[in-house]
């Protein structure tokens, strides 16, 4: 049994845990920063990375203390080393070196997306290798078919915006606070999701991808106009988001005979898009892996259970291995046009 110490700083969330190979969290501790970033509808880097570095320490003493761990007791220290703000995932990767320097313990740099994608492993026991992944969050949205811990296909991603930043700039046109997706989905609950006539770009394409450029504008416009209540906007808007989400993934399942649908990053934490997906699963005749709320959000667990996973393979890391900003999980994936550079 490996314990892990897990560190996570890549946008706005400082966050901190112990994982064990056996899949318990011994303890876990998560903050955020909504209120700092509430004034400016979305993160500011740098206010992001200063909250990061007054606290982690604290966390990371938080975590060790509540498990009566000392650093002599880890295996290894995993730490997010990209994709990100870059400020933000030097604070969580340097802490992981210097950890790992004074206690003499390997250093595992995880990528943020992969602790996504691995993250349902960690709730779900049953689930194997090979699966059809949807990562949708605030940064990217991609179908992946992940064959194993560093074995991740390609299959599709945004041309323009993620989900989740539509979700977060339908929010501020509406004028909800941040962050974006939880405001959206609570005003939805009593809107009319057929209200207003939204786009579904590329729905029904022969192109695998995404897009949400267009029905963020359609939004933009619906809300200008005046003539639509802004729950309906926010229901009419989250049922489109779903509808794209359900096309594009039921065609990559039908090009593919991996066994189960994993849903996972922070947009899986919606209600409608968790149901609506287990409904695609069901359809397709496919098992249905989605870790619970908490999990998909942006934690520590994930970065923890990530490393877990790739230190039980030997695979640990030099301690000048280099902060990303960007780093796709299949580096081999052709680039797409529009702002899939992104992913």
């Amino acid at each position: 049994m490996a314990l892990i110490l897990g560190l996570e700083s890549s946008c706005d969330d400082s966050a901190a845990a112990l994982v064990t190979s056996d899949r318990r969290i011994l303890a876990q501790a998560v903050v955020g920063q909504d209120a700092a970033h509430r004034p400016y509808g979305g993160v500011v880097p740098e206010i992001a990375a200063r909250a990061h570095v007054e606290r982690l320490p604290g966390l990371i003493r938080q975590v060790m203390a509540e498990a009566g761990v000392v650093p002599s007791d880890l295996d290894a220290i995993g730490a997010t080393a990209g994709p990100g703000l870059i400020g933000g995932v030097m604070v969580a990767l340097l802490a992981g070196k210097g950890l790992a320097l004074a206690a003499g313990k390997p250093l595992i740099t995880v990528n943020h997306l992969e602790g996504h994608a691995l993250s349902p492993r960690l709730a779900d026991t049953g689930l194997g290798f090979p699966y059809l992944l949807l990562l949708v969050s605030g940064g990217h949205c991609q179908l992946l078919l992940v064959g194993g811990v560093g074995q991740y296909r390609r299959l599709a991603t945004t041309i323009d915006d993620a989900a989740g930043e539509a979700f977060d700039k339908a929010a501020k046109m509406l004028g909800l606070t941040y962050p974006g997706g939880p405001a959206i989905e609570a005003l939805a609950a009593s809107g009319d999701p057929r209200a207003v006539p939204l786009p579904r770009p590329l729905l029904g394409s022969d192109e695998p991808h995404f897009s949400f450029a267009g029905l963020k504008s359609a939004v933009q416009r619906a809300v200008a106009t005046g003539a639509h209540r802004p729950e309906d906007i926010a229901a009419s808007f989250q049922q489109a988001v779903v509808d794209c989400l359900v096309d594009r993934t039921a065609r990559a399942l039908a090009s593919s005979d991996a066994p189960t649908l994993v849903v996972a990053g922070g947009v899986a934490a919606n209600g409608a898009v968790r149901t609506a997906l287990a409904e695609l699963a069901q359809r397709s005749s496919r098992r249905y892996s989605v870790p619970p709320g908490w999990l998909c959000t942006d934690n520590a667990a994930m970065i923890g259970w990530a490393g877990a996973e790739r230190f039980a393979l030997g695979l640990v890391d030099r301690l000048d291995a280099p902060a990303r900003a960007r780093w796709p999980l299949d580096e081999r994936a052709e680039p797409v046009r529009g702002a899939g550079v992104k992913a």
